[in-house]
This record gives structure tokens, C-alpha cells and sequence, in this order.
């Protein structure tokens, strides 16, 4: 079957563009970090990237609808959307760790059918639209280790799991699986796609964390769910891993 990629190079710019906001910000000591009510981190760089990202599509494609986290929803009922994470990891960001990255997500009612990943600081660009996926042109298929106990699991933050679902399913999963890793945010996905690692458990998100990722993991072989099995895109979790290993992980983490 032929795949349509007629959107890739709108993607590319749309990532190229926003690049030029956030890299040079990026490990610059005079960068302010300011702390949104929800207690999590924004930049300059943050909301200025958001602009670009918003003006372009805006452009390109006047019907669509913009679901973003750092400005205000516009036609967010519209049948195709687009969602913006400008910096997922704006704690890495602000860290000078380079494992941030733009996501940009194109959405057709809820279900996301392309997403990117735009790691930046070390210049690849991950995009995907469920059925095939490509780091820098390249095509990507994730790995399928043998066994559960050889597998690696990463997750953003690890004191997270204990706080949102089942401590005894967590333990679990550490003791079942291989290497363990806090190598998050969407960087974590980037490795699953590429065939770093072998699992990602997030155990809560928000939609602009998630829709961009999804498109990606999927179109490099990967299984995508919500913390209990789900659909994710229903939900404020995800697990994504091999098929043949995923149904195993979702019943270790819910006892």
C-alpha cells in the first residue's frame, strides 16, 4: 500500500522553524523559568516556539483547529486539529539536559493520524502516522526482545507510578523487566521508536504530552494503551511496548 507523505515536509518546516526559537535558548544561563498554577515549568522559549508553530498552521491550513499549552484553543472542534507541545520537558529545558523535544500532533476529530518529535538539541526528527515511521528520513522499527525479563523499562519520572496507580504493579514491573531508566518526556518515546529500549509507562499526562507520540510508536511497530489497557487517546496515561510483550506488562501493573 502506498503511504500518503504528502505532510511530511510541512512537518519538517514547521520543526525547522520552531527550532530556531528554542535552540538557541537552550542551556543559556541568562533563560527565565517561570512556574505556571498547575506547578509545572514555562519559558520564553516555550510560548514564543508556540507562536511560530501557530502563525504557520494558521497559514497553511486557515480551517484547522490549534489545541496548544501555552495559548488559548481556536477551532478546536474543527474536523482536522492540530496540538502543540512546544517543549515537552521544559524541565529538561531548563536543566540543560537535551532530552526535550517540540511535538506537533495533526488530528483528525480525536484520533491522532501524524505526529513529530523534534529532538532538537541532538538534530533529529522523528515523525510517524500510525502504519510507518522515520527518524531523519530514515525508517524506524522498534525492537522485539525475547523475554519480559531482558526487556528495558523508562519512564519520566519514577516517583510518579507510586502516586497514580498500583505501588504493588510498579514493584512488579521493575522486578520482571531488565535495565530501568528515567530517560522521559517524549526523549523516552523517541528511544522506543529507534529500538533503544523496550518499554514506556507514563502514568499521567496531558493531551499535548501524548497525541504526538502515538502516530510515531505505532508506525514503528509499538503497542500504545492507557495504564490499564485502554484506548490512550481516552485517557491521561500510556504504555507503549512491543505487541507480544504489552498485554503481559498491563496485567503485571494491574493486580
Amino acid at each position: 500500500m502506498e503511504i500518503d507523505t504528502s505532510l511530511i515536509p510541512f512537518l519538517k518546516h514547521l520543526a525547522s522553524e520552531s527550532a530556531k526559537v528554542i535552540n538557541p535558548l537552550f542551556a543559556n544561563p541568562d533563560l527565565q523559568v517561570e512556574w505556571k498554577s498547575d506547578n509545572t515549568p514555562v519559558t520564553y522559549a516555550d510560548r514564543k516556539a508556540e507562536e511560530v508553530l501557530r502563525v504557520l498552521i494558521e497559514k497553511e491550513f486557515p480551517d484547522h483547529g490549534i489545541i496548544g499549552e501555552e495559548h488559548a484553543n481556536v477551532r478546536e472542534d474543527a474536523e482536522y486539529n492540530w496540538v502543540l507541545d512546544p517543549i515537552d520537558g521544559t524541565r529538561s529545558f531548563a536543566a540543560g539536559s537535551p532530552q526535550f523535544g517540540t511535538l506537533i500532533c495533526l488530528r483528525k476529530g480525536d484520533q491522532p493520524i501524524w505526529g513529530a518529535i523534534n529532538v532538537s538539541s541532538i538534530g533529529k526528527l522523528y515523525i510517524g502516522n500510525n502504519e510507518s515511521a522515520w527518524c531523519n528520513d530514515r525508517p524506524l522499527q522498534m525492537r522485539e526482545p525475547a523475554d519480559l525479563s531482558k526487556c528495558f523499562l523508562v519512564t519520566t519520572d519514577p516517583k510518579r507510578p507510586y502516586l497514580h496507580h498500583s505501588r504493588e504493579g510498579w514493584d512488579a514491573l521493575l522486578a520482571a523487566t531488565d535495565q530501568f531508566r528515567s530517560w522521559g518526556d517524549c526523549f523516552g518515546y523517541t528511544l522506543i521508536a529507534s529500538g533503544g529500549v523496550d518499554i514506556m509507562c507514563d502514568p499521567i499526562m496531558s493531551l499535548w504530552d501524548m497525541a504526538a507520540l502515538l502516530p510515531v510508536v505505532r508506525g514503528a511497530g509499538a503497542k500504545a494503551t492507557s495504564w490499564n489497557g485502554g484506548d490512550p487517546t481516552q485517557s491521561n496515561s500510556l504504555v507503549v511496548a512491543h505487541p507480544s510483550h504489552h498485554d503481559r506488562i498491563i496485567k503485571i501493573l494491574n493486580p
